[in-house]
C-alpha cells in the first residue's frame, strides 16, 4: 500500500489535533513565556539569562498543562523538569523550547528521542520511495517549539515563533514544521473542501432527465 494523494504529514496533523488545542497552545505558550519574564525582573544580570531559562520552563510547563486539560488532551502531571505530554487523536503532544534556528537543541532531551521513535510509522509520507509498504499510522509524535531571540535584549518576553513540528524517528530531521500562524490556515482549506463535497449534486443521466420530462417517471 502507497500514500495517497491526500496522505501527508500536514494532513495527518489537521485530523487529529482539533484546531481549538493548537490555539489553546499557542495562546498557553504565550502566556507562560510572558509570566516568566515577568517574574525574573529584579535579577542580577550575571545570571539573569539563565533565571528566565528554567522560570520559563516552569511557567511554560504549566501554561502547557493547562491548555492539554481544557480541551481534554489527557496531559500529563507536573512533576519536575519531566516532559509534560498530552493525547490529541493518534498523536502524543509536548512542548520545548529553543533559541531561534538551533532546532538541534531538541535533542537534547534523551525522553524527546525515545518519544519521537513513534514516527517510525509516519516516514514513508515524506519518502514514499524509499518503503515498500505503507500502513496508516496509529501511533505519531508532535512538538510544539516557542523559539525565542536567544537574546534578552531582543523580544524577551514572548517566543519569536511557535512551531509545530514532527520529527523523523531519530531526531535528526524534521518530517514537517510550520509556524502555528500558517498552520491554522489549514483547518479553513479542510473546511471549504467539506463544504464543497456537501453542496455537491449528482447529475442524471441524459436518458433519464429525458424520461422524466415525458411523464414524470424516472427509471
Amino acid at each position: 500500500m502507497t500514500p495517497s494523494n491526500r496522505d501527508t504529514v500536514p494532513a495527518l496533523l489537521v485530523k487529529n489535533l482539533a484546531r481549538e488545542v493548537v490555539l489553546g497552545v499557542e495562546e498557553a505558550l504565550t502566556v507562560g513565556a510572558q509570566r516568566a519574564y515577568t517574574a525574573a525582573r529584579g535579577m542580577d544580570e550575571g545570571h539573569l539569562p539563565h533565571v528566565v531559562g528554567q522560570l520559563r520552563h516552569f511557567h511554560m510547563n504549566e501554561a502547557f498543562q493547562r491548555a492539554l486539560a481544557t480541551a481534554n488532551s489527557s496531559p500529563s502531571a507536573l512533576r519536575g523538569n519531566s516532559i509534560v505530554t498530552g493525547r490529541a487523536g493518534i498523536f502524543t503532544i509536548a512542548r520545548f523550547n529553543i533559541p531561534e534556528g538551533f532546532w538541534i537543541n531538541g535533542r537534547r532531551s534523551q525522553t524527546r528521542r525515545q518519544m519521537s521513535f513513534a514516527n517510525k510509522a509516519i516516514e514513508p509520507l515524506v519518502q514514499p520511495e524509499l518503503f515498500e509498504q505503507y500502513q496508516p499510522p496509529s501511533e505519531g509524535v508532535a512538538f510544539f517549539v516557542a523559539c525565542f531571540s536567544g537574546s534578552l535584549q531582543t523580544q524577551p518576553d514572548s517566543p519569536v515563533s511557535i512551531q509545530i513540528a514532527v520529527p523523523d524517528r531519530e531526531m535528526r530531521g524534521w518530517l514537517f514544521r510550520e509556524p502555528l500562524g500558517e498552520f491554522v490556515k489549514r483547518y479553513d482549506h479542510q473546511d471549504r473542501s467539506a463544504t464543497q463535497d456537501d453542496l455537491a449534486v449528482p447529475k442524471l443521466k441524459k436518458h433519464v432527465v429525458k424520461r422524466q420530462d415525458k411523464d414524470g417517471t424516472s427509471e
